[in-house]
C-alpha cells in the first residue's frame, strides 16, 4: 500500500495513500478531488492551512513532504520606531496573520511590512507590481533587515529565503515556488485579483498573507476575492486622520481651460461622427455596445473610422494648447520648487518634455534612465519631470511638494495615487496639487469622478 503522504506539485497539493472514505471523514467533500490520471487526491495549494490543521487534529501517520519554508534569523534590524497608526496596523495583522492593511500613500506601509517580517522571521516572498518596485523592496529589505534578498524577475532567478518578485513573475514561477514561503506580502495588492494574477496566490501554500494598498477597491468588483486570496481587511487608515500629521498638509486647486476655436470645432465634429455611427448601429442592432465597436474595428472600416475619430477626439482634449500655457504660468509661480507633471498620454508627456526641455519618464524607460531622472529631480539638476502612468503608484520619489495633473483617467484610485506622490512629510512644508481640466469636454466628467474621493474634498477652483 502507498505510504500516506502530502506533497506539493505544480501549484497544487497531492494526497497519496488515502481512501475516499478516509478523505471524506477527515476533510469533507469540498477540498480534495480525485485525479484519475495520477491516481491520487488533488487540492489547490491555497487550501494548505486548513489541510494541515485537519491532518494535525484528526489524522496520524501522513508524512508532510509539501512544506519547505524555513526560519530566518536577521543579524541586524534597523527599523525606526513605528508611529501609533503603524503599530496598530502591525498588531491588527499579527492577530490573525492574514489580511489587508489599507493606508494612504506616504503613511509607511513598507515600514509596517518590514516590521511584520522582522516579527515573523520566516521565509517571505514580496510581490510588487513593477520591476522598479521590486528593486526598491530589495533595497529597503537590505537597509532595514541587513538581508540581501533574492530577486525573481527581470531575467534574474536568484532564490533565497527572503525574495522579491513581480506579479507577472510570480504567476510564472509559483508552480515551483509555492511551497517555499510561509509569508506572502502583496504590495499594491489591488493588482492581485486579475484573471491571471490571482492564480499566483492560489498556487501558494503560504498560511500567512499580507496585502498592502492605499486603494484596494476595483471597478470590476474583483476586490471581493481578497478574502479568499489574502484574507479580510484587518486595518484601514483614513487620510483625514493623518493629514497634516504623518502626512503633509495639502490643497488641491482645479484650473479650468478651454479649447481654441479650431480645436473646439474639430472636437465637436469628431464627436458627431462617433455619435452618428453609434446611433446607426443601435438602429440595426439594439444590443450594439462600445465593446462591439472596438471588436469590429479590426474587420469593419466604418467601425475603424469611428474608433479613430474617438481617439482623435480624446487627443484634442488631452493635448490642448492652453494646458501648455497654464504649465508655463505654474512653473513661474513655483520657480525653484521641484515639480511632477502627470500627463494623460505618452504623446502629451512628450509635448511637455519638448516644450519645456524636461525629462520624460515613460514605461519603456530603462532602469538607469529612471534613476537618473529621479535623482536629478532630488538634487535640483532637473526642475521638474513629466510622466504618464509610471509614477502613479509605489515608486519612492524625492520630497516633491508640487504636482500638476494635466490628464488622466477618471478613477479615484489614480487620483489618490497621484496625490500621494507629494504627501510625504517634509518638515512643515505643505503640498499643492493642480488639476488642469478642459471645460466643455469629457475631461470635466473625468474630473468630477476623480473628485468623488474623500482625498479631493475641499478642492478650490482658480483661473490663471
Amino acid at each position: 500500500m502507498t505510504e500516506p503522504a502530502l506533497r506539493f506539485q505544480q501549484g497544487t497539493l497531492t494526497l497519496e495513500g488515502w481512501t475516499a472514505e478516509a478523505v471524506q471523514k477527515v476533510f469533507g467533500k469540498s477540498i480534495w478531488s480525485w485525479d484519475a490520471r495520477s491516481l491520487l487526491w488533488r487540492a489547490p495549494a491555497i487550501a494548505y492551512p486548513g489541510i494541515e490543521e485537519a491532518l494535525a487534529s484528526k489524522s496520524e501517520g501522513t508524512t508532510n513532504y509539501a512544506q519547505q519554508w524555513q526560519t530566518v534569523n536577521f543579524a541586524k534590524v534597523s527599523l525606526p520606531e513605528l508611529r501609533a497608526e503603524q503599530q496598530q496596523a502591525v498588531d491588527s495583522w499579527l492577530a490573525s496573520r492574514r489580511g489587508l492593511v489599507v493606508m494612504p500613500t506616504g503613511t509607511g506601509k513598507t515600514e509596517v511590512a518590514l516590521r511584520i517580517m522582522s516579527e515573523t522571521m520566516c521565509s517571505t516572498l514580496v510581490v510588487a507590481p513593477i520591476r522598479d518596485l521590486m528593486y526598491q523592496w530589495h533595497q529597503r529589505i537590505l537597509r532595514a533587515l541587513d538581508y540581501d534578498a533574492g530577486i525573481i524577475g527581470d531575467n534574474t532567478f536568484n532564490l533565497k529565503a527572503i525574495s522579491v518578485t513581480t506579479y507577472d513573475s510570480a504567476c510564472i514561477h509559483m508552480p515551483q515556488l509555492g511551497n517555499r514561503f510561509k509569508l506572502l506580502v502583496f504590495d499594491e495588492c489591488h493588482h492581485l485579483p486579475g484573471m491571471m494574477r490571482s492564480d499566483a496566490a492560489r498556487m501558494s501554500m503560504a498560511p500567512w498573507r499580507l496585502g498592502l494598498s492605499a486603494t484596494p477597491e476595483r471597478t470590476d468588483g474583483r476586490h471581493d476575492l481578497f478574502t479568499e486570496l489574502i484574507g479580510p481587511e484587518v486595518y484601514r487608515l483614513a487620510i483625514d486622520k493623518v493629514r497634516g500629521k504623518s502626512l503633509a498638509e495639502y490643497s488641491i486647486v482645479r484650473i479650468p481651460v478651454h479649447l481654441t476655436p479650431e480645436e473646439q470645432a474639430r472636437y465637436e465634429s469628431l464627436g458627431l461622427q462617433v455619435a452618428e455611427f453609434m446611433r446607426d448601429s443601435l438602429e440595426n442592432d439594439p444590443d450594439f455596445t462600445w465593446e462591439k465597436l472596438c471588436a469590429n474595428s479590426a474587420v469593419d472600416p466604418a467601425s475603424r473610422r469611428a474608433l479613430n475619430a474617438y481617439r482623435a477626439k480624446q487627443a484634442i482634449e488631452d493635448r490642448a494648447a492652453e494646458k501648455l500655457r497654464i504649465l508655463e504660468d505654474l512653473f513661474r509661480l513655483h520657480l525653484g520648487s521641484p515639480m511632477i507633471i502627470f500627463a494623460g498620454s505618452n504623446a502629451m508627456a512628450r509635448d511637455v518634455s519638448r516644450r519645456f526641455l524636461l525629462p520624460c519618464l515613460l514605461s519603456h524607460c530603462g532602469k538607469r534612465e529612471r534613476l537618473d531622472y529621479l535623482e536629478g529631480l532630488r538634487d535640483g539638476v532637473y526642475p521638474a519631470i513629466v510622466a504618464n502612468q509610471v509614477l502613479d503608484e509605489g515608486v519612492d520619489i524625492p520630497a516633491v511638494k508640487v504636482a500638476v495633473v494635466i490628464g488622466g483617467m477618471s478613477s479615484t484610485k489614480q487620483a489618490q495615487q497621484r496625490l500621494g506622490r507629494i504627501l510625504r512629510k517634509s518638515g512643515t512644508h505643505s503640498a499643492i496639487l493642480y488639476e488642469v481640466v478642459c471645460q466643455d469636454t469629457n475631461e470635466t466628467i473625468k474630473s468630477r469622478k476623480r473628485r468623488a474621493s474623500d482625498a479631493y474634498s475641499g478642492t478650490r477652483h482658480r483661473r490663471l
